[in-house]
């Protein structure tokens, strides 16, 4: 059995879809009550009370996981998840790092970050690290003001980053729980090119087939309206990225194509995808 946390959000229903669709028997764990693809069980758990998964990780072979926002936050103690998954004997964890922890190690939530990485490292498990940089689905954060007055409204409009498409870092993370061979990897996940959030709005507008105007935000604009889904030490630090990338940060990995055999799909094809939440 594989266990995959953050079960209904971008990454995790198609990772529990793809795990499913391979035959495997899943249990997919989110916060609250869900529908989850057919073939997989849905167990409602909150990662921030680690003993309270000990029923839900018996059995199982493997973990994915991924922290909801609150076990970000300065005083979490995301480690002690780790330990529940040796106690109950799993015996692989594919853990969803962030690319900041290699790019920029010194913030708060990347100090945290790695200390996560290293304790999975130091488990005694099979263990692999995902690395993605920024989500093409964050764009979704802007789906509201598209729909209602055909605008998007963000910071840093002609300054971007390779964002990637969360359906590769499923098929990335799929990959990694089914086949040993990833096993003791750390993989950097980006896009297959730099877009700016004006070229987004462009990939949106074009998927919409109608304009869509570009409203450049301040930084305090948009980091109040992201405090409001994330603790503010990981808004700062998300905007320190958009606002002024590194060459580590604008780099295009080719990790998701060692990994899968392919390019990762380009921000167009998931804007086209996900249209209908812009309409």
């Amino acid at each position: 059995m594989i266990v995959v946390t953050g079960a209904t959000g971008n990454i995790g229903r198609p990772l529990t879809r793809a795990l499913a669709e391979a035959g495997e028997q899943v249990t997919a764990v989110s916060r609250h009550p869900a529908q989850v693809p057919h073939g997989a069980r849905h167990v409602v758990g909150d990662l921030a009370e680690p003993a309270g998964l000990r029923p839900v990780l018996a059995g199982a072979k493997s973990l994915f996981l991924l922290l909801s926002g609150d076990l970000h936050a300065t005083g979490a103690n995301p480690a002690d998840l780790v330990g529940e998954a040796v106690e109950s004997g799993v015996r692989r964890i594919v853990l969803l790092s962030t690319l900041g922890v290699v790019t920029r190690p010194f913030g708060t939530t990347r100090i945290a970050m790695r200390a996560l990485e290293d304790r999975v490292r130091e488990s005694g498990l099979e263990w692999t690290v995902l690395r993605p940089g920024g989500f093409a689905s964050n764009a979704l954060w802007w789906a509201g003001s598209v729909r209602t007055r055909r605008v998007v409204a963000a910071p840093f409009g002609d300054v971007g980053v390779p964002v990637i498409d969360p359906a590769d870092i499923a098929a990335v993370a799929a990959a990694c729980l089914l086949e040993d061979r990833h096993d003791g990897a750390a993989y950097e996940l980006t896009g297959p090119e730099v877009i700016t959030p004006r070229g987004q709005t462009e990939a949106i507008a074009a998927a919409l087939g109608t304009p869509v105007a570009f409203r450049e935000q301040t930084r305090e604009e948009a980091r109040a309206a992201m405090a409001r889904s994330m603790p503010a030490e990981l808004a700062d630090d998300t905007l320190d990225i958009l606002g002024s990338p590194s060459p580590a940060e604008l780099r295009v990995s080719p990790d998701v194509e060692r990994v899968l055999g392919r390019a990762p799909r380009p921000f167009a094809h998931w804007a086209a995808r996900n249209v209908a939440a812009f309409r």
